[in-house]
């Protein structure tokens, strides 16, 4: 995996960074930036990693869209969204990581998070794992499994400050995966493209029913192809109910309403 002949390489698109993210890599994550791709570019020769390889929709499509839902977070000085102090490292988790959006390059933005991320496919994950080792990134590691399971697993319920699920599921269902795997106060982050109001007050009784409430969402374009997005913050204000995640794959199959 260390060899890639006649690469693209990606552009380092600093004013973009500064403009739309008050943000831009350092030299050493504009480095592993590049090494992502390289690497993502030749694991879709045996595995179906992404579709997108033009090095301006990769920019703009998983590294861009990848940190524009943490964009609060990326100049904060502690490890924590509100400033608090915290005896631990900020625990991040990226349910349904796929090829490693957004995990990856939100590990890479910031380096004194933990990110765990999730997915069910060994393979890609095994793809994942190795890919870390070579480009020495040691604050994410992979974990195969479902989310239903995941979020009933001690080890791992109610323990992370901050969840990240993009383009899964229906926002219910992602609610479901994401609130339970939540600590007291922590929050969810759900990529979307389009969203509407009526999509709002749909979610909203399920996101309480899960012991959470909307905070925000941030509807934004992106910054090449002027694309809509839309991120969902959800707040954890109390306990998810043990009844939730339900079992695999009733969460899609019978979303909450």
């Amino acid at each position: 995996m260390t060899d890639f002949p006649f690469q693209p390489h990606l552009l380092e698109m600093a004013e973009q960074w500064r403009q739309t993210l008050d943000w831009q890599p350092t030299p050493s994550q504009q480095a592993q930036f590049q090494q992502l791709y390289d690497h993502i570019l030749a694991g879709n020769r045996s595995l179906n990693l992404t579709r997108i390889t033009d090095p301006l929709e990769f920019w703009e499509k998983h590294l861009w869209d990848s940190l524009r839902g943490i964009q609060t977070l990326l100049n904060c000085p502690s490890a924590t969204p509100d400033s608090t102090r915290q005896s631990h490292p900020y625990r991040v988790i990226d349910i349904g990581t796929g090829a490693g959006f957004p995990g990856i390059p939100v590990a890479i933005a910031r380096p004194d998070w933990q990110v765990v991320l999730l997915d069910s496919t060994r393979k890609k994950l095994e793809f994942i794992r190795q890919m870390l080792a070579e480009m020495g990134i040691n604050n994410a590691s992979p974990l195969v499994g479902r989310a239903e399971q995941v979020g009933q697993s001690g080890q791992h319920r109610s323990t992370y400050d901050l969840a990240l699920i993009r383009a899964v599921a229906a926002a219910a269902v992602c609610a479901e995966y994401a609130l339970p795997l939540l600590k007291p106060g922590g929050l969810a982050i759900l990529y979307r493209g389009q969203w509407t109001e009526a999509e709002t007050q749909a979610l909203q009784p399920v996101v309480q029913q899960l012991g959470g409430r909307i905070e925000q969402i941030e509807g934004f374009k992106t910054p090449l192809t002027q694309s809509d997005r839309h991120c969902l913050l959800l707040r954890k204000v109390a306990p998810t109910a043990a009844s939730f995640p339900r079992a695999i794959g009733i969460p899609a199959q019978k979303p909450l309403a």
